[in-house]
C-alpha cells in the first residue's frame, strides 16, 4: 500500500514528453492516474507479489545490442527490478533484434490488443551505473551485453532523481559483504597503472554497485577533440567548452501532407568561438569489461560546425519545454573554417 504522497508523485511524473509520438499501448499507460497506475504495475508488470513501485520516468533509451535505435520507454523502478516498458514498433525497427527479444506473440498483431515489450533488469544483476557528462544521460550495466541500457534523459534533474531513488532501493537489498581487500605489494601497486584506462570518480554503494562519474579529463579530451576538428585554427589553451547539451536537430520532411519534422539526436557543444553538432555514441563508452574489441565508431563524430561570428540571429519559439531554437548564420563566401570541416565531413 504506497503512501498518498508516493502515488501523487508517480502520477505527476507519468507524462510523455511533448515532442514524442508513441504507440497506443504507451499512451494508455501515460493516461493512468493514481491508484490505477499502481494497480496496472502489479497486475501487468511486477514479477513478484511483494515488490513496491518506487519511481516512474519517461526517457529515451538505447540498448547495447542496437546502438543506433533510440526508443521512448516508460522506466519503472521497483524494490526488485528496473522495468523498461517499450514501444512495440521498436521490435520491428531492426530485424537483428529477433534473437534479443524472442518475440513469439506475432499472432496477436491483427487483434485488438495493443502490445508493449517489457525489458527487465533485476537489481541483483546490476553491476555499475555510468553517469554521462553534465548528468545528461546515464548507462546501466548488468552481467552481459543484453543487460546494458542507456537512458537519455537530456535533463540533469531527471538523472539526479532517478540515481537518488536507485541508491535508496539498492540500500534495501541484502547482499553478501564484499571480501576484505588484499594488501597489494609494491610491484602490483605500480604495475597496474599502465592499463591505459582513464580513472573516473567511482562511488561504490553498500550493495556493491559502482556509480561512476566523469572526471575533468573527459572535458579536456573533448576540448582537444573539438580543437582538432577546428584544424588548428585556434590555440588549445584558450578553448573553453561553455556548454554541452544533448539536443535534437529538427529536419523538416518536405512533401508530406502535414508539416511534420523528424528529430535527429545530436550533441551540441558551444565554445567561445564556435558552435558544433556531434553524433555521439552514448552506449559503447566506456567499454564494458566483456567487450572483445572497440566499437565500430568513434565516441564523437562531427556533424556540423559554425563560427559564432557568422551567427546572424537566433529565433526562439514560444512553446513550452522543450524549447526550439533556430540559429541563422550568414551565408559568407570563403568560410575558412567550413572549408576544412566540409572536406573532413563530406569526402575522403
Amino acid at each position: 500500500y504506497p503512501s498518498e504522497f508516493l502515488v501523487q508523485k508517480i502520477t505527476e511524473e507519468n507524462q510523455i514528453p511533448v515532442h514524442v509520438h508513441v504507440s497506443v499501448s504507451l499512451q494508455y499507460v501515460a493516461g493512468l492516474k493514481g491508484s490505477a497506475l499502481v494497480e496496472f504495475f502489479h497486475g501487468n508488470i511486477a514479477e513478484v507479489e511483494n515488490e513496491e513501485l518506487r519511481h516512474l520516468m519517461w526517457s529515451s533509451v538505447l540498448f547495447y545490442k542496437t546502438p543506433t535505435v533510440e526508443v521512448m520507454a516508460c522506466v519503472l523502478l521497483s524494490t526488485k527490478a528496473i522495468y523498461f516498458l517499450l514501444d512495440d514498433s521498436f521490435v520491428h525497427a531492426d530485424e537483428h533484434q529477433s534473437d534479443f527479444w524472442n518475440k513469439e506473440n506475432s499472432d496477436c498483431e491483427n487483434s485488438s490488443f495493443h502490445l508493449s515489450c517489457c525489458f527487465v533488469l533485476k537489481l541483483n544483476d546490476l553491476q555499475s551505473v555510468n553517469v554521462g557528462l553534465f548528468d545528461q544521460y546515464f548507462r546501466i550495466t548488468g552481467h552481459s551485453a543484453d543487460q546494458i541500457v542507456t537512458c537519455l534523459t537530456r535533463d540533469s534533474y531527471n538523472t539526479h532523481t532517478f540515481i537518488q531513488q536507485l541508491m535508496a532501493v539498492l540500500s534495501l537489498l541484502a547482499r553478501t559483504p564484499s571480501p576484505e581487500p588484499v594488501d597489494k605489494d609494491f610491484y602490483s601497486e605500480f604495475g597496474s597503472k599502465n592499463t591505459g584506462k582513464m580513472e573516473n570518480y567511482e562511488l561504490i554503494h553498500s550493495s556493491r554497485v559502482k556509480f561512476i562519474y566523469p572526471n575533468e579529463e573527459e572535458i579536456g579530451d573533448l576540448a582537444f577533440l573539438v580543437a582538432e576538428k577546428m584544424d588548428g585554427l585556434t590555440n588549445l589553451p584558450s578553448l573553453n567548452i561553455l556548454l554541452y547539451v544533448l539536443a535534437f536537430q529538427v529536419n523538416h520532411v518536405e512533401g508530406s501532407a502535414q508539416n511534420t519534422s523528424s528529430l535527429q539526436p545530436k550533441t551540441l557543444i558551444l565554445t567561445s568561438s564556435d558552435l558544433f553538432l556531434f553524433d555521439e555514441d552514448y552506449i559503447s563508452y566506456p567499454l564494458p569489461e566483456f567487450a572483445k574489441e572497440p566499437p565500430k565508431r568513434d565516441k564523437y563524430q562531427l556533424a556540423d560546425g559554425r563560427r559564432i561570428r557568422d551567427l546572424d540571429r537566433v529565433l526562439m519559439g514560444y512553446q513550452t519545454y522543450p524549447q526550439a531554437l533556430t540559429f541563422v548564420f550568414d551565408d559568407v563566401q570563403n568560410q575558412d573554417l567550413m572549408q576544412n570541416l566540409t572536406l573532413d565531413h563530406f569526402g575522403e
